[in-house]
């Protein structure tokens, strides 16, 4: 009965990765085929190979296939521009050679007299699997083990890389850094970081530099674009107290509002967008 359920779900999963049209889809479809496989080998009193299905196939290459298309992301169109010309019939007719000589193998092949699963695993089935591994078909087995180290050194020699130049010292770094700010003025150190002689340091806050003004560096960009950036009437407080703690004749503001913004003030004072609002206007 499991198998009558199984089967269908499984050929249905399998049709199914040649024509959805995102592959995280077909991802997903072939762990419904693998998971179902895996089913199946427990059926058939094979527990090492359902462990190995499930661990190593469906729990360990295909999630990892799927979190690395979850996190490059597939939404670039792929192209179907053919690179060889006539790639698509040799394909075609590759396809349908191999599947003539599978029709052709699998009606050729003599059953002989079934022994039985009970004798088939007499002994354990992890020992009588590692027995014909290691007896019957060690060549075969020995030959895949080198070919899986073969393809391993071939990956490590495609991703190499010659260094072109010197590795980068701390010394060569620092004079990088000067270059950068005598040219284009880039800051010698690292960016100020989010509240800043602030009250809080929220990383929606500008920081307030020395002078009072706003720090435009110190907030993300992608906040910026957001307009999630708290407004500069609710800093009015703090550039007001960081003048003063600078020795600055400002004017305390006599009342604020609700968005801290001063009030009645006497004095010119420097808005933190770095306009100039007369004090005795300003409320």
């Amino acid at each position: 009965m499991t198998f009558w359920i199984l089967a269908p779900l499984m050929v249905a999963a399998a049709l199914g990765l040649l024509f959805v049209r995102k592959a995280v889809h077909a991802a997903m479809l072939l762990a419904v085929v693998m998971i179902s496989l895996a089913v199946l080998y427990a059926l058939l009193e094979a527990p090492f190979l359902f462990a190995v299905q499930i661990i190593v196939y469906t729990g360990a290459i295909l999630m990892l296939f799927l979190f690395v298309l979850m996190l490059v992301g597939v939404d670039a169109s792929d192209s179907v521009v053919e690179t060889i010309r006539g790639q698509r019939l040799m394909a075609t007719v590759v396809g349908l050679l191999f599947g003539a000589v599978l029709v052709i193998g699998i009606g050729q092949v003599g059953l002989g007299t079934a022994v039985g699963l009970e004798e088939a695993n007499a002994g354990g089935n992890v020992d009588r699997l590692a027995d014909i591994l290691f007896s019957r078909y060690v060549f075969a087995f020995e030959a895949t083990s080198a070919l899986l180290i073969t393809a391993a050194l071939g990956a490590m020699v495609l991703a190499h890389r010659e260094r072109v130049s010197a590795k980068p010292t701390q010394a060569s770094l620092a004079a990088q850094r000067l270059r950068d700010y005598a040219e284009h003025g880039k800051p010698l150190g690292p960016l100020p970081a989010p509240g800043v002689y602030a009250r809080h340091n929220a990383v929606d806050t500008p920081a307030l530099l020395p002078d009072g003004t706003i720090a435009e560096s110190s907030v993300s960009r992608v906040l910026a674009a957001r307009g999630t950036v708290r407004s500069a009437p609710a800093l009015a407080d703090d550039i007001h107290e960081v003048r003063r703690q600078l020795g600055d004749d400002v004017s305390m503001p006599a009342t604020a509002g609700k968005d801290g913004a001063a009030a009645n003030t006497t004095e010119d004072v420097t808005t933190p967008d770095g306009s100039h609002t007369d004090g005795e206007d300003s409320k």
